[in-house]
Formats: C-alpha cells, sequence, structure tokens
C-alpha cells in the first residue's frame, strides 16, 4: 500500500454529504470519481467480476489460505474454472503472440512501449494475484527494460480505483457508524490505489488526527484464491516436466499464504504494531501508528505519513538506512517486510524512511538466520567446505549430497565473484552463476527462503536505481561482520572461532577483514554521503572500544590467548638473539641450533600484524625489510632471523608505529581503560602457563 502521491486531494467535511448525524444512507453522487477517470475504474471487475459470484459461507470460508477449501468450492464451479483458464490463456497468449510478431517483422522497438502499456492493462484486467508477480519483477531495473519498468511500476501505486460509493460503503459496514460521525474530513476521492485496495485521507472525529484509510477491494478474496488454484496446478505440472528439485507447489504455498495474511487487515494492523515496536526506534526509520479500534478485516486505519517514493529521488543515505533496518529485520529479530517495492517506502520530507503495508511479512527462525550469517562468511572467505554444509543447514542442499562435489562446484561458480571483493558482489550475479550448480546436485528452494530471497533482491533492485553499482551483500556485510564479533549466541562464538582457527593456525588476516568491515557498519548521514576516510587515530579507537566492551569479551578472550604465544616466541627469539651474540666472538663457536618451531615464528609473525593492526590500517603492509623470514629450518634462515630480531621488541614495530595507539589508549572512556589495566595480568597468567609447560615438555619429553 502507498499513501501519498502528493500534492494530496484537499479534505473536505464529511457532514457535506449527509444532511444529519442520523444513521442514514449517505447520498453519494457528490462522491463519484471524475469522469476523466471513470472509464479505467471498474477494469478488474469488468473483465474478472464473473469471479466474485460466491455465496456468503464461501466467501467465509476464504477468510484464510487453506488450498483444500479453494479446492472444494471450484470443484462445484467447474465452468468459472474453465472460463478463467481460458481467459487466462489467450489474453497473455495473445499479448505474447504480438510481441513474437513485433520481433519477426522487425517491429520491436518501434512497438516496445505500445506493447509494455498492453501488458500494464491486461495484468489489472486479471487482478491481484498477477499484479503481485508483477510488482515484484518491476523493482529490478537491472533486469526489466526501461519502458516494461515505467509501466508495471505505476501497478504499485495507480491501479485504476473502484467506485468511491462503494468503498464508503465497506466503511460503514465494517466500523458500524456513518462515515460524518467516524470523520470530520476525508477525501472526495482515493489518494492511491493499489492491487488489493485503495486509501483515502481523513481526519478522525474522536481526535482529529490525520489517518489513512484502506480499503479492501471487492471481490479480490475470490479471484484470488482461483488464480493460485490454477498456479498451484501449473507449478506442479511444471516440475514434474523440467524435473526440478524445488517443490515449487510449496513456494506458491508460501507466497500464497502470505497473500492471504495481507488481506486481513486486522493481521496487518498487528504487524505494524509489532513492527514498529521492533523497528520505530532505528535512527531516520518511521513506521506509522496502528489505529486497532477503527480497523477490521477490510478496512484499515492508520497514521498519514507524507513524502516521496523512493523511485523518484536520489538519496544514497536513505537506501543506506534501508539496508541496515533490513538487516536487524532479517538477521537480528527475524520478523522481516517481505514486500519492500518502492511503492510500500517512501521519503519523508524530513529526510526519513517511512515504512507502509505491513500485510506481507515473513519469519526468520533463529537457527537459518545463524546459517545464512555463517554462509556470508564462509562465502567471503572463500571457505567453500563450510559453504556446502551451510547449504545443507539452510535447506538448500539434501544431507545425502555429495559434499565434495558441491565444494568443487561452488568453487567454480564464486571463485571469480568473490576475488572482486565483497563490495563488488552483486546479490543477482550471485543466484545467476548458481543456477546449473543447482540442477546437477538437486538444490531445493525451501518455502521460506524464497520470500527472503525476493526481499533482498527487490531491496537491491531499488538500490540499483539510485546507484547503478550499488551492492546490497557488500552494504551488509559490515553489519553482519559486527554480530559475528559482538553477538553472544553460542553457534556465532563456534563459528567465530572456527573461522579464526585453520588447521590451529590463528588466521589473523580473517580477524583484520572482520574488524576493518564492522568498522564500515556506521549510519551517519555524512559517512554515507561524503565515504569520510577514518584517520588512524579513529580506527585504532573504534577498534580498542569494541575489544574493550563487554559485547567484544570472546574477541578480546582470543586476542589475549594469541598475544600470550606471541609474547612466548618473542621471549624465546630475544634469548636466542642474545645467546647468538654473546657468541659470536669466541674462537669455539657452537654452530647455532634454533629451539623455535614453526609455531613459534608463526606466533612472532601473528604478533608483529597484530600490533601494526592497532597501529593504523594505512600500517598493516609489512615491509619488506622487516618481513620475518621463511625457512626457518635452515641455517640461513636461523641466521637470518637472529639478526633481526636483535633487541627485540624494534624489530617488531617501531616507536612512530606505536605513537598513534599510545595516543588513542589515553582518549579511551574510564570503563574501557580500566578493562585494559586489566589485560596484562590476563596475558602474564596465560604466558606463565606456556612457559611453564614448555619446561616441562623440553625437561621429561
Amino acid at each position: 500500500m502507498l499513501l501519498v502521491p502528493p500534492p494530496s486531494p484537499p479534505l473536505i467535511p464529511a457532514a457535506n454529504f449527509t444532511p444529519s448525524r442520523r444513521h442514514v444512507r449517505l447520498p453519494r453522487r457528490v462522491l463519484a470519481t471524475p469522469a476523466a477517470a471513470s472509464s479505467e475504474v471498474d477494469a478488474f471487475t469488468q473483465y474478472s467480476g464473473y469471479l466474485f459470484e460466491l455465496s456468503s459461507s464461501e466467501a467465509e470460508s476464504l477468510t484464510e489460505y487453506k488450498i483444500s477449501r479453494i479446492a472444494a468450492i471450484y470443484q462445484k464451479k467447474p465452468f468459472i474454472l474453465l472460463r478463467r483458464l481460458f481467459q487466462t490463456a489467450t489474453t497473455l497468449g495473445k499479448w505474447f503472440a504480438l510481441r513474437y510478431y513485433d520481433s519477426i517483422t522487425d517491429r520491436g522497438d518501434l512497438m516496445f512501449e505500445v506493447r509494455a502499456a498492453e501488458l500494464r492493462k491486461i495484468l489489472v484486467q486479471l487482478g491481484p494475484a498477477y499484479i503481485k508477480i508483477a510488482q515484484a519483477i518491476s523493482s529490478r531495473p537491472d533486469l526489466i527494460p526501461p519502458s516494461y519498468l515505467d509501466e508495471l511500476s505505476l501497478l504499485q501505486d495507480r491501479i485504476a480505483p473502484f467506485s468511491t460509493e462503494v468503498a464508503f460503503d465497506i466503511i460503514e459496514q465494517e466500523l458500524k457508524l456513518p462515515i460524518d460521525a467516524l470523520f470530520s474530513e476525508i477525501s472526495p476521492e482515493p489518494v492511491a490505489a493499489a492491487s488489493l485496495g485503495q486509501v483515502y485521507q481523513a481526519r478522525l472525529r474522536s481526535s482529529g488526527k490525520v489517518v489513512a484509510i484502506k480499503v479492501q477491494r471487492p471481490g479480490v478474496r475470490a479471484a484470488i484464491s482461483l488464480d493460485i488454484l490454477i498456479l498451484r496446478f501449473l507449478a506442479g505440472v511444471i516440475r514434474r516436466a523440467g524435473k526440478f528439485n524445488t517443490d515449487l507447489q510449496s513456494v506458491v504455498d508460501e507466497w500464497a499464504s502470505s497473500l492471504f495474511r495481507e488481506m486481513n487487515y486486522i493481521t496487518e494492523a498487528e504487524n505494524g504494531v509489532k513492527f514498529r515496536q521492533l523497528y520505530g526506534s532505528i535512527k531516520d526509520v518511521v513506521v506509522p501508528e496502528m489505529y486497532a479500534g477503527q480497523t477490521t478485516r477490510k478496512v484499515l486505519t492508520m497514521q498519514w505519513v507524507e513524502g516521496q517514493k523512493l523511485a523518484e529521488v536520489k538519496d544514497l543515505y536513505i537506501i543506506e538506512v534501508g539496508v541496515y533496518c533490513s538487516f536487524n529485520q532479517l538477521l537480528e529479530c527475524g520478523f522481516y517486510h517481505a514486500d519492500p517495492h518502492p511503492g510500500n517506502l517512501l521519503r519523508t520530507y524530513d529526510g526519513k524512511l517511512a515504512y507502509l503495508d505491513f500485510g506481507m511479512m515473513g519469519e526468520f527462525k533463529q537457527e537459518l538466520r545463524d546459517g545464512f550469517i555463517e554462509a556470508c562468511l564462509h562465502l567471503v572467505n572463500r571457505d567453500y567446505d563450510a559453504l556446502a554444509i551451510d547449504f545443507v543447514t539452510l535447506g538448500l542442499l539434501p544431507p545425502t549430497a555429495d559434499k565434495e562435489a558441491v565444494t568443487e562446484a561452488l568453487t567454480g561458480v564464486f571463485r571469480n565473484a568473490v576475488s572482486r571483493g565483497i563490495r563488488n558482489i552483486s546479490f543477482g550475479d550471485l543466484l545467476g552463476n548458481l543456477g546449473t550448480t543447482m540442477y546437477k546436485f538437486k538444490f531445493r528452494i525451501p518455502s521460506y527462503f524464497s520470500l527472503v530471497i525476493r526481499s533482498l533482491a527487490v531491496l537491491e533492485g531499488i538500490a540499483i536505481n539510485v546507484n547503478p553499482n550499488y551492492k546490497v551483500l557488500g552494504s551488509t556485510y559490515p553489519w553482519i561482520a559486527r554480530k559475528v564479533l559482538t553477538d553472544s549466541s553460542p553457534k556465532l562464538k563456534s563459528s567465530l572461532q572456527a573461522l579464526l582457527y585453520e588447521d590451529g593456525v590463528f588466521r589473523i588476516d580473517r580477524l583484520e577483514s572482520l574488524l576493518s568491515e564492522s568498522l564500515r557498519a556506521r549510519m551517519e548521514r555524512v559517512s554515507v554521503e561524503k565515504q569520510v576516510e577514518d584517520d588512524s587515530k579513529m580506527v585504532i579507537q573504534q577498534m580498542l572500544s569494541f575489544a574493550l566492551n563487554e559485547k567484544g569479551a570472546f574477541v578480546r578472550e582470543i586476542l589475549v590467548e594469541e598475544l600470550a604465544k606471541g609474547l612466548d616466541a618473542l621471549g624465546l627469539a630475544t634469548l636466542e638473539s642474545i645467546t647468538s651474540a654473546m657468541t659470536a666472538n669466541l674462537p669455539f663457536r657452537p654452530n647455532p641450533i634454533s629451539s623455535m618451531t614453526d609455531d613459534d615464528i608463526t606466533n612472532l609473525r601473528t604478533l608483529r600484524r597484530f600490533v601494526l593492526l592497532l597501529s593504523g590500517p594505512q600500517q598493516t603492509e609489512t615491509p619488506a625489510s622487516q618481513q620475518l623470514p621463511e625457512g626457518v629450518g635452515s641455517k640461513d634462515g636461523q641466521k637470518q632471523f637472529s639478526d633481526q630480531v636483535a633487541f627485540l621488541p624494534y624489530g617488531l614495530v617501531s616507536g612512530q608505529e606505536l605513537q598513534p595507539l599510545l595516543s588513542a589508549i589515553f582518549e579511551l572512556p574510564q570503563a574501557s581503560q580500566q578493562v585494559l589495566l586489566r589485560l596484562p595480568a590476563d596475558v602474564a597468567g596465560k604466558l606463565a602457563s606456556r612457559v611453564v609447560a614448555r619446561i616441562v615438555r623440553r625437561t621429561f619429553l
């Protein structure tokens, strides 16, 4: 539902339509829509009105989606079913035939806009089920030609309205009061009309607040029910004929269930209240208030919100707000807006993002949210073995799938995309490249996943309209990285541990990547619009603040452990360096035999990289002259190593490199400084344990 293509029509006193406040039938003649619009008013009813012919008991049985009930109704109405099949096949078949004729007669370009307009009119005639499909497609400017995009985008909020007289009758019947008793003012015609209903602007007589009144189109439930029955049958035929692994009928069922929930405005109001509670406090997000007392299954009353559709503005910050809010919906709370097309999102005149229409919502369970996060982590870090397991967790692959073969296939599919970097990965490209592999290894698309994919794909489509190079995954990953580093979930802690330790070796490069990405997770408008780069001091402060706060406790434990390992290796290296220097001038100098293992050298490299990481992002590249040598086992390598670590710690870092770190420490909050002061004792304890273990091992083993 969209509320307002400005300017809004003027509100007029409701009392103008009736001589008194008595419960009498209002004279609707003055409320008729303008003659200019009357030719299109009943396009849906004119062509598909025969679908409305249900008894009251049949109509009441369709309050929720149950395919068995729908099938039982239309088994008794075979002629209506056949008529609808014939109407749909001939209407769409004629259009496709004309498109084919245009292509073979070289008139494709000439007739492009004409055919686009014809398709829009056909979809309006066929009704809401087909309009809903077109709405999702119209949000992808990277997939749809501009002429079709312009026409299909009109289906989001500019469908020809039904009679205002009928709409006001529905309001009175549902709310049990005459119009002038409910509202002191109301717009004489709808301000917007969508597939399931149309919207009026009004002022509540009881409170004086300006509200939006959404009224459901007559007959939509019956029309959608029959169309879903047909689409579900066709989905089964297509699956058997094409030997698809995905249960297409379940996908249709999931979509149909959400569509039926969307047609119950009481459910939509409850969804709106929940959405407002969960996300209404997010900075620059607006969620309208719902008025449950003036809401029924067919009439919804909510706070009036004014603004511009996202397709009409070029505001990248608003897109970033939408990405962050979507992250919270999908991966924090699991309650998400499953229909975020441009007609349901507004940029308010004070620069905020307003969500409208809460009929189509989805639930993302905790285990699936964790699985989705793990899949993103493993994809970015090119861990295709783990990614194959994630696909099983998410229900995309059967447990019996050949994991090695899947890993090899995924490597081939994603290698090129991931090599361009997380910020350049297109969500659409990933899905497109995966097609052949999905068919070969019997991938399935779980019913829940179709709504999640649709939500993300539509969001990326909206963003592409603002910035053609925008990547939703690249903008979401910083929030994913921050969640992985700070979440208290045992499963995500385990995932982080597995990610940072590969074959028992600490991968500090992965920690660097997660930290640097998490620092991009900001919502300040200036950081989005100007892409301001942080200086070293600010980055160091952010890293320290993260590591020293309560949410960074788990990562802090890992860092303390690795710091102890590094200092242990540093002590050994220093001892060997001093010993080598003292024996250098002896006449019978023994051949130097290093007691340091490959693990010790790795730990020393990690220590240096860790200190450089805290010295600022520009310092993370280690000059060749300062790199610790490879080839530990060779005499040359040992000699080079001994020379380089002489008088450590100067061989690890310089005073100049440590200056930003020391400066940032003094500016930390008091609480963080107290945590920092306790760290030396923690490191010393772990270091002492390692030294004792080493002595025992070398003495008795």
